[in-house]
């Protein structure tokens, strides 16, 4: 699998890091919720990183031109371990939840091909390995349903087009799947850095993070 660092190296975001990156300090649109804040970007799909300088946090950032935001922060196996987003004419929201005022500013963040997706484009059988172990065998409509195929757990839903860039709207039910909540919201993210898979799942209920590498089948 290709890793999601792979398109930011890291020696070279530490250099950067180091020297300061290229981001103004965290700044928020209006109607942003004051208890919690986050780097608010202009409308594209880029590759961030937080935290310490010397050992940086990577992830990926979605934003568009309605206000509405998301960003992904990965571990070193490039799992999800923390998702923020924001809604248009609302506030930034955090799972797990964030401390009243905690604020995320972006060391440096790097623009990545940004272009609107349809449900149609995603169409077809796949297979997603499971933070428990095993795997979940699905398929997505041209319409944008997602139907649980022949395994134990059992992945449903729906996708709709999104205003953010590269993403889906995201629906998720699950049952029988160790370690996931039975119902999440988030997006379907398509980006090349997740070549070979065709697509990821990343969605939450309000605590718990949900991060599904969907292979095509």
């Amino acid at each position: 699998m290709k890793r999601l660092i792979s398109a930011f190296p890291l020696l070279a975001l530490l250099a950067l890091a180091a020297c300061g990156g290229d981001d103004a300090p965290g700044t928020t649109s209006p109607g942003t919720s004051a208890s919690l804040s986050v780097t608010d970007l202009e409308p594209g799909a880029y590759v961030v990183s937080v935290g310490d300088a010397d050992n940086p946090t990577v992830g990926k950032y979605y934003a568009a031109t309605d206000g509405s935001r998301f960003l992904a922060l990965a571990d070193a196996d490039d799992k999800a371990t923390a998702i923020y987003r924001r809604d248009k004419n609302a506030g930034w929201v955090a799972a797990p939840g964030a401390q009243a005022g905690a604020s995320v500013t972006l060391l440096r963040h790097d623009a990545v091909p940004a272009a609107a997706i349809e449900p149609g484009t995603v169409a077809g059988s796949f297979t997603a390995a499971l933070p428990a172990g095993g795997s979940a065998v699905f398929s997505v409509t041209a319409e944008g349903k997602i139907v649980a195929g022949a395994s134990a757990c059992q992945l449903s839903g729906s996708v709709a087009a999104h205003a953010m860039p590269n993403t889906l709207a995201l629906k998720l039910s699950t049952s029988a799947c160790s370690g996931l909540p039975a119902s999440a919201t988030g997006v379907l993210a398509v980006d090349s850095d997740y070549a070979p898979a065709a697509f990821r799942l990343l969605a939450d209920d309000g605590s718990r993070v949900v991060d599904l590498w969907a292979y095509r089948d």
